[in-house]
């Protein structure tokens, strides 16, 4: 089936706006942005912290630093299930040691991808506190992880996937499934 003729669940503009809550979000939990930096997990977090720190910045004038995290090496299924998994660099140019640390994804699903990424946050330092937002909060976790910022819950079955496409990586914005 092509993507056209799957279900969207967000399209442009919807994930503008989730964009733009989730930030004032960050921004009214933490008591605006002091001691706040974000890190996308590779790939499309990335991109997703990235837009949540432009958002952040207009409203507060002040730039947010972003990092990147590439979970490769610390999934849990790295050694039974990927036969060659293609590492790329972690770029994390700043501190995190007591900082408030907004790790970013676009689905959360069973929760071992953000454990992964919180091992590996764990390498760079110390943070004052970690917390997470996605962009998509799809359900069947199998680990006590929940995100403290959602843009959409979408319930699904497990033979469901979700595709978040962004413009940076995909040309266009919308979610599917």
């Amino acid at each position: 089936m092509e993507s056209k003729d799957k279900p969207e669940v967000m399209n442009q503009e919807g994930i503008r706006r989730a964009i733009k809550r989730i930030a004032h979000e960050i921004l009214e939990r933490n008591r605006g942005c002091e001691d706040l930096v974000l890190v996308g997990i590779r790939t499309r977090g990335v991109f997703i912290a990235e837009r949540i720190a432009k958002e952040i910045s207009e409203i507060e004038r002040m730039e947010i630093p972003v990092g990147i995290i590439d979970i490769t090496l610390y999934r849990d299924d790295f050694r039974i299930g990927i036969p060659q998994p293609q590492v790329k660099r972690t770029e994390i140019p700043f501190s995190i040691t007591d900082k408030k640390v907004v790790l970013v994804d676009d689905v959360l699903y069973t929760g071992r991808s953000i454990r992964a990424a919180i091992d590996g946050l764990i390498d760079f330092g110390r943070p004052g506190m970690i917390q997470l937002a996605v962009l998509i909060d799809r359900g069947h976790r199998e680990l006590p992880i929940r995100a403290d910022y959602v843009g959409k819950n979408v319930p699904t079955s497990r033979q469901e996937s979700v595709k978040v496409m962004l413009v940076e990586e995909d040309g266009i914005d919308k979610v599917i499934i």
